[in-house]
């Protein structure tokens, strides 16, 4: 098996990438953890679906084509110009509300209805806000987190966050976990 054949990369995936670059954003999604979460996705029918840190909407894209036509997502994020990108390519998508907001203030306010997939990709609903993201996954929803394996653009010392929420999510008994040495460093939780 060659796991770096990926078949199904989003249309507008390449020109999502190619803004990257020329706007110099520097935190990309992988495309491994884009066509694991179109399958995770694709795996919830008439789904509702959460991003945390839409970023520039790489990752968006293909959450975008895993869903089916009466699938909701919102995406959340705090900076103004990547949100206005983001909108820019999939603001017409009716299903899609792609959110300018700061991702603790949004978790804090949010009392909608819960989510069958979560991807928190920034650091509310990573490594602050926990709990509360947690509570808003249905049973048998998925909570995906990427970016735990040591990356070069970590700070100093936040290896140590990684290795306190990987203890926390363990402990957990309302969640069963699965921790991927594959990627970025990926784990998978479904709520229990």
């Amino acid at each position: 098996m060659n796991d770096t054949n990926i078949q199904d990369i989003p249309k507008i995936h390449t020109e999502i990438a190619r803004k990257s670059e020329e706007i110099g954003f520097t935190m990309p999604s992988d495309l491994y953890v884009g066509s694991f979460l179109k399958t995770l996705i694709a795996s919830k029918p008439n789904g509702r679906f959460l991003e945390i840190g839409t970023g520039i909407g790489l990752s968006l894209s293909w959450m975008i084509e895993g869903m089916d036509a009466d699938s909701k997502l919102i995406s959340v994020d705090n900076d103004q110009e990547l949100i206005s990108i983001a909108t820019s390519y999939f603001g017409n998508d009716d299903r899609v509300e792609v959110i300018c907001k700061d991702g603790t203030d949004w978790i804090k306010e949010y009392s909608g209805a819960k989510f069958d997939l979560i991807f928190a990709d920034a650091w509310p609903g990573k490594y602050s806000e926990i709990d509360e993201v947690l509570d808003l996954i249905k049973v048998g929803g998925f909570y995906i987190i990427d970016d735990m394996t040591k990356q070069p653009n970590w700070p100093e010392g936040h290896e140590d966050n990684v290795i306190a929420l990987t203890a926390y999510l363990e402990q957990r008994e309302d969640l069963q976990l699965t921790k991927m040495n594959w990627s970025t460093g990926l784990i998978m939780a479904v709520k229990k």
